[in-house]
């Protein structure tokens, strides 16, 4: 082969992996759904949203809490959020976890599942749940098809528990 033909053709082979990228749609890294209701109404209808599915809530992070405690500390006042309405509720499922990691043992990276849950300070009446979308891109398909049933566990969840069909 002649240099001519030989750097063309390097170039696709270096750059194909690339235009496979380019051209496929990324997942959304957050999805968040929002509604006019009282946070502590959204807050209760999230928790049974979880809990009636035979979920535990590992883990309940106070988010906003710990922005307004150390704000203080940083010589910030700021407010984000409203009174103690920023929080993170996260939770596993046996069945959908074995599943993923089944299908790949990587897949520990997305357990426990996490929705968020918040209210801000410029909108107080306005309650926001979102959750980050389990993906791997470079999953088997079997991988890919068990983080999509996480997704869409976290999607009915989400939008359950702000009543949007």
């Amino acid at each position: 082969m002649t240099r001519q033909t030989l750097l063309p053709l390097l170039a696709i082979t270096l750059l194909a992996p690339f235009a496979q990228l380019a051209g496929a749609a990324e997942p959304a890294p957050v999805v968040r759904y929002s509604a006019e209701q009282k946070y502590e109404y959204a807050r209760d209808d999230l928790m049974n949203a979880i809990s009636s599915r035979g979920f535990v809530i590992d883990q309940n992070s106070h988010v906003g809490q710990m922005l307004d405690r150390t704000g203080k500390d940083l010589g910030t006042t700021k407010k984000i959020f409203g009174d103690d309405q920023a929080q993170t509720f996260s939770f596993c499922s046996a069945v959908l976890s074995r599943k993923t990691m089944e299908a790949d043992p990587h897949n520990i990276a997305f357990c426990p599942y996490t929705i968020l849950l918040y209210s801000t300070a410029a909108e107080p009446k306005k309650v926001y749940i979102a959750y980050r979308p389990p993906s791997s891109p470079s999953g088997s398909p079997a991988s890919k098809a068990a983080l999509k049933e996480v997704e869409m566990l976290l999607d009915k969840i989400s939008r359950e528990a702000l009543n949007i069909k």
